[in-house]
């Protein structure tokens, strides 16, 4: 019996270089020099992802300060403003831990809808996927697929404020028509679109602390309708759906389980689910892949390495992790092995896994799946 394949990815967020870095946070830059040093960071990681041996990549997110509000850029409506910040439910019993991470819980700086919402700026996002496709030539190399990542709705509501709108749900159901074309627009260079959706498991520690979990649930229902109206004019095909409880150190003793959300969460129109599979508090809910059966056609992408520490796995862990998702889901081709979230999701944050032992777990990543392959045949 021939080897299954099993294949390699990433949820997004890769390492970015220290003069990028630089740029992204206030540095003096002229917009040469910051396209000059998007470029070359794109071509380090596409260079870097080929030679550890992954096959469904992206851009690292290299050109964003922050996956979930850079989308504003291209969005009308929206001024500077100020966000109001919480810790983590989690990080509410533990403060001088809390401080030490993440800082003062307090307001901070961040975009505010002051206006109607409409998509505003095609030709940056085509820039965006532009220097992708030419670090690939660049580079000479190629890959088996590649991904673009484009936040939800709910993570949008989550990471910026309203002065506009009557209720959070008309600014929920007002930012997907408005993401619409943004999504349309990845799908249509044959990209895979994935959309990041931390709303869907870490809003009920982040943003909805008071929330029962039935109350959660049907806020979960409710973020699910506004993306698949956001979705509406992409083949479920085209998407994977990233949702994850934070990929922040904390002791996440107060997250939700899969289980709880889990039906929500397939109403979703994608055709992949990318979820944590390495978090020590989550680890053992991979069992609820086999209670609740992953939708005909759906790939998982369970996360294998995890990105709060930084230990690099061994392989033979990476291997049994994708084993166990396997034998749950009833057929390997059906798994694609991944990372819990993003190595670098915010350039300023709580990143947690130094640079180049981030890469050093990706490489273990591919081992692990190889290893997988060979004992699944």
């Amino acid at each position: 019996m021939a080897a299954p394949t099993i294949q390699t990815t990433h949820v997004g967020s890769l390492p970015r270089s220290p003069e990028l870095r630089e740029l992204l946070t206030g540095g003096e830059r002229t917009e040469t020099a910051f396209e000059a040093a998007v470029a070359e960071s794109i071509r380090t990681v596409v260079r870097r992802q080929a030679a550890v041996g992954l096959d469904i990549v992206n851009d690292g997110e290299q050109s964003r300060i922050a996956y979930s509000v850079d989308v504003t850029n291209r969005l009308s409506g929206f001024s500077d403003g100020t966000v109001e910040r919480e810790w983590p439910s989690d990080l509410d019993e533990f403060p001088e831990y809390a401080r030490e991470l993440l800082g003062d819980s307090e307001t901070i700086g961040g975009p505010v809808a002051v206006g109607p919402i409409e998509y505003a700026d095609p030709d940056a996002l085509g820039r965006e996927l532009a220097r992708f496709e030419e670090a690939i030539a660049a580079e000479g190399v190629s890959f088996s697929g590649r991904f673009h990542t484009a936040p939800s709705p709910g993570a949008v509501v989550r990471f910026t404020e309203t002065d506009h709108h009557d209720s959070v749900e008309s600014y929920l159901f007002d930012l997907a028509e408005a993401l619409a074309t943004e999504y349309e627009l990845i799908a249509e260079t044959g990209a895979r679109l994935q959309i990041d959706a931390p709303d869907l498991l870490a809003g009920r520690t982040l943003t909805y602390k008071d929330d029962s979990t039935r109350q959660f649930r049907e806020r979960v229902e409710t973020h699910v309708a506004a993306l698949n109206r956001a979705l509406a004019g992409v083949p479920a095909e085209r998407v994977r759906l990233h949702a994850c409880w934070g990929n922040y150190p904390g002791p996440h003793h107060h997250d939700v389980a899969l289980a709880d959300v889990i039906g929500p969460l397939y109403e979703a129109d994608v055709s992949g689910l990318v979820i944590e599979g390495a978090n020590p508090r989550h680890e053992h809910e991979y069992r609820t892949f086999r209670e609740h059966p992953l939708p005909e056609g759906w790939q998982l992408v369970p996360g294998v390495i995890d990105v709060k520490t930084n230990v690099v796995e061994h392989p033979e862990l990476v291997a049994e992790r994708i084993e166990r998702f396997a034998e749950v889901v009833g057929d390997p081709e059906r798994i694609v092995a991944g990372a819990d979230c993003g190595f670098e999701t915010v350039v300023e944050g709580a990143n947690a896994v130094d640079p180049e032992i981030a890469w050093e777990k990706l490489g273990s990543l591919v081992e692990g799946a190889e290893l997988a392959e060979r004992r699944l045949a």
